[in-house]
């Protein structure tokens, strides 16, 4: 396995999860996911954006460093790959969605102090999806405070995502998951594998499913 620190990107409801579970069982890996059940600012944020965005992405961002730091320092003698379900900096890309200048720019001086300690992914696997798809996986997980996701909330952080994915040199597989089904099309979890089984240069590198 040329790569020893794998993340999973992409918009509410892309798949993240299922992927990284799948190339964590291929590859033996120590799996990382993010544990957003935990938040209990997420209900409230979707009921009420304006009162809850601030809490909310503080929350998030202490879970997440908290987690990524706690398993990515500490040596795994049982697994050489760890796999995520999310990049650290999705942090600052979400806050800067959710919260007015004021706050997201008090909210950037912290995710800056912070972001310093961690360590990047080898390799981003970034999962673009239009947004009926995503409509339609969030549906189908049922999760009760999602269903109400607005269109335009998702395409602001798709937005945001490909704008991040294109000003930085983050070595990035960005895949076009408009019909992915990793769980029941062998071919399109292979393509992902025999993705992961090349050198890459920095930068973005597409890859179609078949």
């Amino acid at each position: 396995m040329k790569y020893h620190y794998i993340t999973i990107e992409g918009n509410i409801g892309a798949g993240k999860t299922t992927l990284a579970h799948l190339l964590a069982k291929q590859y033996n890996a120590r799996l990382v996911l993010e544990e957003f059940a935990d938040n209990p600012f997420l209900p409230k944020f979707y009921e009420n954006p304006g009162q809850f965005a601030f809490p909310l992405e503080l929350f998030f961002m202490a879970e997440r460093y908290k987690q990524l730091k706690d398993l990515i320092h500490t040596k795994d003698l049982f697994h050489s790959v760890t796999i995520s379900d999310y990049l650290f900096t999705k942090c600052l890309l979400f806050a800067k969605v959710n919260l007015p200048e004021e706050e997201f720019r008090l909210y950037q001086r912290l995710f800056e102090i912070i972001h310093q300690q961690m360590i990047q992914p080898e390799i981003l696997i970034y999962l673009h999806a239009p947004v009926q798809k995503l409509q339609k996986n969030i549906r189908k997980r049922n999760r009760p405070y999602e269903q109400q996701i607005p269109d335009e909330y998702l395409f602001s952080i798709q937005e945001t995502y490909t704008h991040y994915i294109k000003q930085h040199n983050i070595k990035t597989l960005f895949v076009d998951a408009s019909n992915a089904d990793f769980l029941g099309n062998e071919k399109h979890l292979k393509a992902i594998l025999d993705a992961l089984d090349k050198e890459y240069d920095e930068g973005q590198h597409f890859i179609a499913l078949p």
